[in-house]
């Protein structure tokens, strides 16, 4: 079939053909949006999911919710090794000329605009050029109680306007935890005041942990979703619709192996969807078709995204992987992991950490570990030979 047909779009947080099987999400965030415009208590989410499950995707079509509501958005992804303030900055910097737009600046956008001048002078945050004539406020150098000035600044002049401000923010794990505390801080304030400010968050599943070592009450504050595999129905409708808009149809034989393979994950179905199409002569794609495409599949994520990742690691970091991938696919206890490896859960720990660190594992609960990119344990058998373990070594 042709290659410039080809309706499926793999990537990292490209939008699928077809966002199916989210609805339910999508309206949470639509209804939380409007109702956060209107005045009306509304309540921040953070989505928690490994990698390929769309957790980006979702943002931003959150984000375009937003817009079409007539919000203010600002959408950014969590850059570890830059402080939350001078992140965020430039964003808020953003919403302000939009509220400046919707209305001549009052007294109101002029004490934003000063709260902003002060909170990015004090955490040497880089802003774009702007008249800073505005008088300053006043910045005490925690983050916490200057974010929250700033943020409860902003929030008041959108009011103002009838508006909304939509922060949507992805890889929120990766923020250090006093940043981390400051934000749910400034939230905390937002809702408190029930002023017209939410967030939207993506991160690995152990952020709802990391959240709540940050402030206790951070349970009570965000709606955690979790977001995994997409349903029966949802993972076949990703693939089929798609090709049916091209005239296309898949056996029912060939759809029930693609969506095996692929577990469910939305990166898979449209990485497994596009081979099937590269491979497939005619319609129906077969399931002979099915298979072939799946060799080829494997073969370009070996190549592609689980190579790179493999790269990232040491020596040592790759034989705990890899002692990893002897239990499954399913998290698994770190003490399990050292014993394995000959090592004390105390030689082991730092080294779990550091994979943690990397983004290449996650904790769901205290004492288990997990590949955070699903099919990267069969990768690792695949690309590394098994390590024997230190018993056998000595019998042999």
């Amino acid at each position: 079939m042709k290659a410039t047909h080809n309706p499926y779009n793999p990537g990292a947080g490209v939008p699928p053909p077809d966002l199916a099987g989210r609805d339910a999400l999508i309206e949470m965030a639509r209804v939380a949006i409007v109702r956060a415009k209107a005045g009306r208590p509304a309540k921040s989410a953070i989505m928690l999911g490994l990698r390929g499950v769309g957790k980006t995707v979702l943002l931003n079509a959150f984000e375009a919710i937003a817009e079409e509501q007539g919000c203010q958005t600002a959408l950014l992804e969590i850059e570890p090794t830059m402080p939350l303030a001078q992140q965020l900055a430039p964003q808020l910097q953003q919403i302000l000329f939009r509220l400046d737009r919707i209305k001549k600046a009052g007294a109101d956008l002029q004490k934003a605009f000063g709260s902003l001048k002060a909170f990015a002078s004090m955490f040497k945050a880089s802003v774009g050029d702007v008249d800073f004539s505005f008088t300053a406020g006043q910045a005490t150098g925690d983050l916490t109680i200057d974010l929250t000035d700033l943020f409860v600044a902003i929030a008041e002049a959108a009011k103002k306007r009838e508006t909304a401000i939509i922060l949507l923010i992805d890889e929120i794990q990766y923020l250090q935890k006093s940043d981390l505390g400051a934000l749910i801080m400034a939230l905390h304030k937002i809702s408190q005041r029930q002023l017209p400010l939410l967030l939207f968050g993506g991160g690995l599943p152990q952020l709802a942990k990391l959240a709540g070592d940050a402030k206790s009450y951070a349970e009570r504050l965000f709606d955690y979703p979790p977001i995994g595999p997409l349903d029966d129905k949802g993972a076949r409708l990703a693939l089929t619709a798609p090709a049916e808009r091209e005239g296309v149809k898949y056996a029912a034989d060939a759809l029930d192996f693609v969506v095996k393979q692929t577990g469910g994950y939305p990166f898979f179905l449209q990485v497994w969807g596009a081979h099937c199409w590269e491979v497939a002569a005619k319609s129906p794609i077969t399931l002979a078709d099915a298979k072939r495409a799946s060799e080829t599949a494997v073969a370009a994520l070996d190549e592609g995204i689980f190579k790179v990742r493999l790269a990232r690691l040491t020596d040592r970091q790759k034989t705990y992987a890899r002692a990893m991938a002897e239990f499954g696919a399913d998290p698994v206890h770190s003490s399990e992991i050292a014993n394995f490896m000959g090592l004390s859960l105390s030689q082991a720990a730092p080294i779990r950490d550091e994979l943690i660190k990397k983004g290449m594992a996650y904790s769901p609960e205290r004492g288990l570990i997990g590949f955070t990119v699903p099919k990267f344990d069969e990768y690792m058998r695949r690309a590394m030979d098994p390590i024997t373990p230190p018993k056998a070594k000595k019998k042999a």
